[in-house]
């Protein structure tokens, strides 16, 4: 096995580990790695920061591997046995359906297959569609995607931006990360870095003859990394809005000319009803100027004119006789039509839910928006989609278009005023805040950082329910931290925020959680320094921002939680920080100061008396703080203390200090002593302990988790 043990071979290897995945399995190895490197140059040696940084490590590696057989034994075993499997491309859901009524855009989607077919010569296939809302470039976007498919032979793949409500826009790593895992990408591979998952984005496209379409995208950043590096790939990105500068062939989507726009009328209204209305047909074409979804509704108007409501919500008057100003934007126009023809209880609703520009409404949002009962507001929405003031979503849910919704708010501002305005905002915030507050306690019941439930009687079942919860709702808690910022509700923000906790810990959600929680710790050290809040901010930000590997920040953050813990006397949150202080500095491979940050964090820990807060959590950190100390050890080459230190928190994890057991954490204190005792030549030792780790993790699931124990034992095999 020794021929592995190559320049090349631990290049390879190394840099794999660089750009490896976030989750459990990245996470282990990663260690696993940092500790056999300590122990093969007997020094202390930082993570690389660059790229190439692991290439010189691999050189720094080799010649020590030349001189000294067991080290090299051990790499060749690693090597041999860490490969673990790759991700691999798979088809995913597709893209969603085409609209059955378009029309023309002949020009437009003969450029598109010339650029998807024409000879690479070097040259990257991409293509950007771009033009004013409602034109119909994502129309014309998935009309080619279902009319070109055999194209495309390996895949089509869709990722939709538009969640980024009030003016964010998504960051380009979390856009290539939400392309990854429609690929087929498990979050447990999920590179943490931008670099990394682009090295990932473009060896799973290699050689393959997919479609990449970027909806709703509002930056050039956004998907510059997307631009294929295979000629057999055509990246398609979609702009409501104006033209960007993009690596692409730039292709404006223009709106329809008359006959077309007719022909379209006639497929969604029939030509029974365009006859009829003929005498109004150039007011019509002339206020939707060719602007397909102007055009749709005006069409749908035509279809069922004398059969809608009587009532009236009136417009900006009130008076529900005027037209839309002359020369106004069509979807401003088509807004107003379209909302003159709800009812006025539906109107207000419409009014104050699109205050929010919520990334998805449901029921609940809406009815507390309006103050209503949740069946009445239910029956609203269904009307409104009827109308097409609102889209309906595939899961139940509804969102606005940006012009719609444009029209909406400056409705509500002449109609409602500014107070009440405010007060739907307020209503909805709260009832966010409440939802999400009894979420994350459902979905994190034993942790101390889920304890602003505002009662006892929970809507959510159990666990997973919770989880489910915050799951769906992820989009619409960020854009609530957000709007309570622009508010200025400080509390609710902060509250928001921190019940982000659970889909950071057990979801891995760091790109969708990280600008919520930049604005809640602003906010907290602008209106609440030094408390107990903002040291659970912080802590958020700073595990967010270290699971990124975002390190600097990460450090920043991580001590003005400690510093803020610190100042508010609470002892259980301040052991907390400098524990989450060393772990950034664990994941570094810097031992000694992990280990001094693992040992200053047991010291807080032990300064909680009986009766005091925090009690009932004691025994559990001091183990945790027990098990952290004995993976730093292991990392600075101290076995023998790392192996007392690690059977002392899998006893307690064990229920030997007579607290309830835990599979999991005993198992994942089980797989350190394993690491630690193979290090030290006992694989006899480690195998048993492997051997003891399984059974507890098979009910968990912990598939990752059993997937790196399979590949101890075979690398305990390997040097037995």
């Amino acid at each position: 096995m020794l021929e592995i043990v190559t320049v090349s071979a631990l290049t390879a290897f190394l840099t794999a580990v660089g750009n490896g995945a976030a989750g459990e399995f990245g996470r282990q190895l990663h260690l696993s790695t940092g500790a056999l490197v300590r122990r093969t140059l007997g020094r202390e040696t930082p993570l690389p920061a660059a790229p190439q940084g692991w290439q010189e490590l691999a050189h720094q590696l080799h010649p020590a591997l030349l001189r000294n057989a067991e080290h090299a034994h051990a790499w060749a075993s690693l090597l041999h046995t860490q490969g673990g499997p790759a991700p691999v491309l798979r088809p995913g859901p597709g893209l969603p359906p085409a609209t059955r009524h378009f029309t023309d855009r002949d020009d437009v989607l003969k450029r598109l297959r010339r650029e998807a077919t024409r000879a690479a010569a070097g040259q990257p296939r991409a293509a950007l569609l771009y033009g004013p809302p409602g034109i119909g470039t994502s129309a014309v976007a998935l009309y080619f995607g279902a009319d070109q498919g055999a194209l495309f032979p390996d895949g089509r793949f869709y990722v939709d931006l538009r969640d980024a409500a009030g003016g964010s826009g998504v960051e380009p790593a979390a856009v290539v990360g939400r392309l990854l895992r429609t690929m087929g990408v498990e979050p447990e591979q999920l590179p943490p870095t931008e670099a990394g998952r682009v090295q990932l984005y473009r060896s799973l496209t290699a050689g393959r003859r997919a479609l990449v379409l970027v909806d709703h995208v509002t930056t050039a950043a956004q998907v510059r990394h997307l631009v294929p590096a295979t000629p057999e790939l055509l990246l398609l990105a979609v702009s409501s809005g104006p033209d960007l500068m993009v690596e692409a062939e730039r292709i404006a989507v223009p709106p329809l000319r008359e006959r077309d726009a007719v022909r379209m009328l006639r497929k969604v209204a029939g030509p029974e009803a365009v006859a009829q209305a003929k005498p109004r047909l150039p007011g019509v074409l002339a206020s939707c100027a060719g602007n397909a979804f102007a055009l749709k509704i005006a069409a749908m108007r035509l279809l069922t004119e004398g059969s809608g409501p009587t009532g009236d919500a009136g417009g900006a008057n009130g008076t529900g006789n005027e037209d839309a100003p002359a020369g106004s934007d069509p979807v401003w126009a088509t807004a107003h039509h379209a909302y003159r023809r709800l009812r006025l209880e539906t109107a207000r609703l419409c009014r104050l839910t699109a205050l929010g520009d919520w990334p998805a409404i449901d029921a609940a949002l809406a009815a507390r928006a309006a103050g209503v009962e949740l069946a009445e507001a239910g029956a609203m929405l269904a009307e409104a989609a009827e109308e097409q003031v609102l889209d309906a979503s595939y899961d139940g849910r509804f969102r606005f278009r940006p012009g719609v919704r444009g029209y909406l708010e400056q409705a509500a501002g002449a109609q409602d005023g500014p107070a009440r305005c405010s007060a739907a905002v307020a209503r909805t915030l709260d009832g966010l805040r409440v939802r999400a507050l009894y979420a994350a306690r459902a979905a994190l019941p034993q942790s101390w950082r889920t304890d602003l439930a505002p009662g006892d009687e929970n809507p959510y079942a159990d666990e997973a329910a919770g989880l489910a919860a915050l799951r769906a709702e992820a989009a619409n808690l960020v854009r609530a931290v957000r709007l309570a910022d622009e508010y200025q509700h400080v509390e609710t923000a902060c509250e928001l925020a921190r019940a982000l906790w659970p889909v950071q810990l057990k979801l891995g959600y760091w790109d969708e959680a990280l600008p919520a929680l930049r604005i809640a710790a602003r906010l907290v050290d602008a209106y609440r320094p030094e408390t107990r809040m903002a040291g659970a901010l912080h802590f958020q930000l700073a595990h967010c921002l270290g699971a990124l590997e975002r390190w600097e920040e990460a450090d920043r953050a991580a001590g003005a939680a400690v510093a803020s813990e610190r100042a508010a006397g609470h002892l259980l949150g301040e052991a907390s920080c400098v524990e989450m202080q060393g772990l950034l500095r664990l994941n570094r491979w810097s031992y000694e100061a992990a280990y001094e940050h693992f040992v200053r964090a047991e010291r807080v820990y032990r300064r909680i008396g009986p009766g005091q807060e925090g009690a009932g959590d004691l025994g559990r950190a001091l183990a945790l703080a027990a098990r952290h100390q004995g993976r730093a050890l292991r990392g600075m080459g101290r076995l023998e203390e790392s192996r007392v230190r690690l059977e002392r928190a899998r006893e307690f994890f064990a229920g030997g200090s007579g607290a309830g057991r835990e599979p999991y954490n005993e198992a994942r204190a089980l797989t350190d002593l394993a690491e630690t005792l193979l290090d030290g030549g006992d694989t006899a030792a480690a195998l048993a302990a492997i051997a003891q780790a399984e059974p507890l993790l098979t009910p968990q699931r912990a598939t990752p988790h059993l997937r790196y124990l399979d590949q101890l034992r075979r690398r305990c095999q390997a040097v037995a």
